[in-house]
């Protein structure tokens, strides 16, 4: 079940940055267009990256990213390594220029 769940998260990801470069083609505003699919495309391979690990103590993390490629991650994970985990994860990630750790780790 869980792998199923995984697998779904990493299409559904994938599926959204596929919609942004959708809407890159239809934009009459090519520049924010473009910074828009980088910013998801960065997104997803972070999600991607975290599914991947196969832990499900991963999959409650948030990401995002802002145009600078600078990622923040949010959520709640049951440990202070599983937070350092994702934070490394995604400052492993090609076009990530920083990483902001907003993790809160359960007590």
């Amino acid at each position: 079940m869980r792998t199923l769940l995984l697998s779904t998260l990493v299409a559904l990801g994938a599926g959204g940055a596929m919609a942004a470069v959708a809407a890159d083609s239809l934009s009459t505003d090519t520049a924010n267009a473009s910074t828009y699919v980088k910013d998801s495309v960065i997104t997803t391979k972070v999600k991607s990256k975290l599914a991947a690990k196969h832990l499900s103590t991963l999959t409650n993390i948030k990401v995002d990213t802002d145009k600078s490629g600078v990622v923040w991650l949010s959520g709640v994970a049951p440990t202070k390594d599983a937070s350092d985990l994702a934070e490394m994860i995604a400052k492993d990630t090609e076009g990530v220029v920083s990483v902001h750790n907003k993790i809160a780790v359960q007590q």
